[in-house]
């Protein structure tokens, strides 16, 4: 074999072996995670891509081979920047994918469920307790919020009870609680807004805020769907027949956080402006935050001659239109069962 031939022949496995490394190193970089489920990784401010690599190592998750690793680091790595933040890896991304995200900004979204019938309060200790939210509400933040309400009463507000709009909310890591405040009042502008200019005829609230602190009794009245309406229905023949609404909730309300499940007549004779045993119209404020659904049955109530309800014990009502109607479905629904 002449000495051409032997150096071409070493040029091709050259090139040959090159090809097959080539391939490898490429197979072996676009191995997926070696996970099991999804996981979240945070990047911390400035870190660099050797860091990221090297946390990643540390945690086992990377399949392919560290010197595949290095080379792709040297020579294919584009060398964009990681944004600072919380991303969810999974199974379907190799190393690549995992820095593109990174880079993407893509950050992962966290959720908080804020409850339609819960109180003010209660939806505090829901932000207070989600780990990835930053708690920075005082009492300069709850001003600043009732100052953006478009609705003030005569009196002015104090509180911002009602005045969210009840969902679920989406956020990445660090936001802050305040934030989803500001994000649940706008939901509720936007909808109330919306709601009243579309709210059917001769109904006896003087404004949106009124329609609202319904909403929050029909919320508290029943979980029933089907309910709503009927009920809104009952407390609107109530307002119009200059009758007291007469419902627990707004008294239990009242009470406070003393109030201990049992509900007493001795509750019943106090006076409080949310007793509606004894005052005349609505409460002054909303006595639990509301949900779309029971906004628009407070303002699309159902037209009927129902006057009263009473809980049957299965979490729906029977409804009556005179008293003494009502007075048999108590004993029937709530005496009578006692007994036995």
């Amino acid at each position: 074999m002449s000495r051409l031939a032997k150096v071409l022949l070493l040029c091709v496995f050259i090139i040959v072996s090159l090809i097959i490394a080539v391939k490898w190193w490429i197979a072996d970089i676009e191995k997926p995670l070696n996970l099991e489920e999804p996981v979240l990784f945070t990047v911390a401010q400035g870190s660099s891509g050797h860091a990221l690599l090297e946390q990643l190592e540390q945690q086992g998750w990377l399949a392919s081979k560290p010197l595949s690793i290095k080379l792709w680091m040297k020579f294919a790595y584009q060398g964009k920047s990681a944004k600072a933040g919380t991303y969810q890896l999974d199974s379907s991304m190799s190393v690549a994918d995992v820095f593109d995200h990174f880079a993407s900004g893509d950050e992962y979204q966290f959720s908080v469920r804020l409850v339609e019938g819960l109180t003010y309060s209660q939806w505090l200790t829901t932000l207070a307790s989600h780990p990835h939210l930053e708690h920075d509400i005082d009492e300069a933040t709850t001003q600043a919020l009732l100052a953006n309400w478009p609705w003030q009463p005569e009196e002015g507000l104090d509180t911002l009870e009602g005045l969210l709009l009840a969902d679920t909310y989406y956020f990445t890591a660090g936001t802050k609680a305040s934030e989803i405040l500001s994000r649940a009042m706008r939901s509720m502008q936007h909808y109330l807004e919306q709601a009243w200019a579309g709210r059917a005829t001769g109904l006896p609230y003087a404004t949106a805020y009124e329609a609202l602190i319904m909403a929050s009794i029909v919320e508290k009245e029943t979980a029933v769907e089907s309910e709503r309406n009927e009920i809104a229905g009952v407390f609107v023949n109530r307002l119009e027949a200059n009758m007291r609404l007469q419902t627990d909730p707004t008294v239990i309300y009242g009470i406070g956080p003393t109030f201990d499940g049992n509900l007493t007549r001795k509750h019943l004779r106090q006076q409080s402006p949310y007793n509606t045993y004894r005052i005349k119209g609505l409460p002054p404020t909303p006595i639990a935050m509301a949900g779309k659904p029971a906004i628009d049955a407070a303002l699309h109530p159902s037209t009927t001659e129902n006057l009263y309800f009473v809980a049957k014990g299965d979490g729906s009502h029977h409804f009556s239109t005179t008293l003494q109607a009502h007075n048999e479905a108590v004993y029937k629904y709530q005496i009578q069962p006692n007994k036995q």
